[in-house]
This record gives structure tokens, C-alpha cells and sequence, in this order.
């Protein structure tokens, strides 16, 4: 049996709290929604998906995100910070 296919949605909490962190960061580290994008080669509005907790990223995509963003995947992504 095949995974569903299509963007994945993050847990609403969850989602919710690691948008925000990724957020922070991103505007922390001095970085658009773009520039981020660029850094991580998706589009903006992935970056979007993110932010608002509408996509869960593949492990390697918030492996890139957190090194863009001078972070750690668990720092970005624990559900229990």
C-alpha cells in the first residue's frame, strides 16, 4: 500500500507551535520568506506551508531548514520544547 500522496499536514498543535519557532527564527537569523526559500531551494510558499503548520517538511528538508536557520531540527520541530 502506497503513502498518501500531496502535502503532508502537521499535528495542530504542533504544527502551530513549530511554525512559530521557524518564524522566529528565520526572522532572527535576518531572512525573508525568499531568502529562506532561496537558501533551502523550495518555493515561498512552502515556507508559508511551514509557518502556518500546514506542511511537515521530509527529514531532509528540515535538516536544510535548521541549518539555514542556525538551529537544530529539535529545537524547530519538538513537539514538547
Amino acid at each position: 500500500m502506497a503513502p498518501p500522496s500531496g502535502p503532508v499536514r502537521a499535528p495542530e498543535e504542533a504544527g502551530n507551535a513549530a511554525g512559530a519557532r521557524i518564524r522566529a527564527a528565520r526572522k532572527e537569523a535576518g531572512l525573508t520568506q525568499q531568502g529562506l526559500a532561496a537558501a533551502v531551494q523550495v518555493s515561498r510558499q512552502t515556507v508559508i506551508a511551514m509557518e502556518t503548520g500546514d506542511y511537515a517538511p521530509s527529514v531532509y528538508l528540515a535538516i536544510k531548514v535548521a541549518k539555514a536557520l542556525q538551529s537544530s531540527v529539535e529545537v524547530l520541530w519538538d513537539p514538547e520544547p
